[in-house]
């Protein structure tokens, strides 16, 4: 099953450590604090269990969200590259 992990967490050096737990996963960052992958229900409770160790009372808030293939495939995105330095817009 899919997993969504997002988060809002204050301090740099926990964040990060979630991040890094997110990767070691292997899920793939999908926004600044957002995370997604397959991973088995097993897989899902360890990391979960992990960021939880990781955070330590840290203030935090960290959402798992279990995504089925319907709901991926029903996602909608908008995705826009910025502007290369001195472009102007067409006719301007």
């Amino acid at each position: 099953m899919r997993l969504l992990v997002i988060y809002d967490i204050p301090d740099d050096r926990a964040r990060a450590r979630v991040a890094d737990a997110c990767l070691d996963y292997g899920l793939e960052r999908i926004q600044y604090s957002a995370f997604v992958g397959q991973l088995s229900r097993v897989h899902q409770r360890e990391v979960e269990l992990r960021i939880t160790r990781l955070l330590d009372h840290q203030p935090a808030k960290v959402r798992f969200i279990g995504l089925d293939e319907r709901s991926w495939e029903q996602q909608r995105i908008i995705e826009r590259e910025p502007k290369p330095t001195g472009a102007t817009e067409p006719g301007g």
